[in-house]
């Protein structure tokens, strides 16, 4: 126990030492996460708060494109700036690319001229239907469409959130004006504004409901997501430290040392994994203090801790220790420092992307998905959402656990056959 001992000191006075480690370790995760939730948190309040600027150019004259231009204002998502009609299509091009706007639309000339036409055949379309005469054309009237301008810094999946929006409001123009010629073409009167209102606004209410293991109904915000994934993305970076350490140690013959001395040499490999499993639970208390208690002086959502306090503990243990694990494998195999580092911290953002922290597993292609279980960052990033997300307890993160602790011990496995081959042991 006292050769446990010293040897923890040696390792801890030799970490503290390492500067360059220590803020790689503590800092950078800091910084990223703060960074990280920033940016998702302002996505995820879109809607609410930061509209995306969007230049209108209406070239009609009518009321219904005066409407459309008050229904697409009523969704909430842009900023709308009215440019004049008589803007050509290189000026709108060209404001855009001085960042005017990110987005443009166009209406044509004949908007209303087409909308109420269309509005009129398929009003006199419902009431043949009915036995009723009606006024129908003799040809389809097509309507010209929209012109969209969007700068190409807008994701696709983006723009097709935006089209969406566009073609609700559309929708309810053409709606609106079809209930009006129908209901005229009936009554010889206008359609009543209170009638038109029960019509267009009668819709069925949308109730969220978060499917949770603990029952809970609480909606999980942006802090909830990154706070956990990427304090397992900084308890594998420490590879930057401890894989460095392992391969100094190596190359000055540190190793070769204890095999002459009266101590066994599991006890320099044993007193590394303490050493450095204390560290990434210090990081994750670090990173998760501050989601707890800064995010909110910052305007960030503050994280909500598990309830199982045990089960969040195991988890960060097992996560730690299967990080420890792969710093000490690579350093093992690595020739030089510099091998260490850079494969190392290359190796951790693979790990990380095909393991759903830099993108949801869910929306991943299916190849992806398969080899998603080789990455041990997938099942502690599924161990730490079953707690932070679905309110689970230590039986419900078993299944994530398990798996996990295999490829530690298979990481394990690994140094040890490499160790034996080298002859350090």
């Amino acid at each position: 126990m006292y050769k446990l001992k010293a040897t923890i000191i040696k390792d801890i006075r030799i970490l503290l030492r390492d500067k360059v480690g220590i803020a790689l370790m503590f800092v950078m995760p800091i910084i990223l996460v703060v960074i990280v939730t920033s940016i998702q948190n302002s996505t995820f309040q879109l809607v609410n708060k930061n509209r995306i600027a969007m230049m209108v150019c209406n070239r009609d004259t009518g009321k219904l494109s005066t409407q459309l231009i008050k229904s697409i204002d009523k969704i909430g998502m842009f900023k709308m700036i009215s440019i004049p009609k008589s803007e050509s299509e290189e000026a709108i091009k060209n404001r855009m690319r001085g960042k005017d706007a990110l987005l443009a639309i166009v209406i044509p000339a004949d908007y209303t001229q087409k909308i109420t036409a269309k509005a009129k055949n398929v009003s006199g379309k419902a009431l043949n239907s009915f036995g009723l005469q009606g006024d129908t054309a003799s040809k389809k009237i097509s309507v010209n469409p929209l012109t969209m301008y969007f700068q190409p810094i807008l994701q696709q999946s983006y723009r097709f959130s935006i089209n969406g929006a566009l073609r609700s409001a559309l929708q309810i123009v053409e709606s609106r004006e079809t209930l009006r010629q129908l209901y005229f073409a009936i009554n010889e009167k206008p359609l009543p504004e209170a009638l038109e209102k029960d019509l267009l606004n009668n819709q069925t209410n949308i109730n969220e409901v978060p499917v949770s293991i603990s029952g809970g109904t609480i909606m999980p915000n942006a802090s909830q997501h990154n706070v956990p994934a990427w304090t397992i993305f900084a308890m594998f970076f420490i590879i930057i430290s401890l894989g460095g350490s392992v391969v100094r140690e190596k190359l000055s013959g540190s190793f070769i040392r204890l095999k002459t001395l009266p101590t066994d040499f599991m006890v320099a490999l044993i007193s590394k994994q303490i050493t450095y499993l204390g560290v990434t639970v210090l990081q994750a208390a670090v990173i998760f203090s501050m989601g707890i208690w800064l995010f909110p002086l910052i305007g960030l959502p503050a994280l909500n801790l598990p309830s199982d306090y045990f089960a969040l503990l195991v988890v960060t243990l097992v996560c730690g220790w299967c990080a420890v694990s792969y710093a000490i494998c690579m350093g093992v195999y690595a020739h030089t420092q510099e091998q260490a580092n850079g494969f190392g911290a290359v190796s951790i953002v693979i790990l990380a992307a095909i393991g759903g922290l830099l993108v949801p597993s869910f929306a991943m292609p299916d190849g992806f998905k398969t080899i998603a279980v080789i990455s041990p960052l997938h099942w502690s990033i599924e161990a730490y959402y079953r707690l932070f997300l679905e309110g689970g307890k230590l039986k419900d993160v078993i299944p994530n656990l398990l798996p996990l602790l295999g490829i530690t011990v298979l990481i394990q496995l690994a140094a040890y056959i490499g160790l034996k081959k080298k002859n350090l042991i």
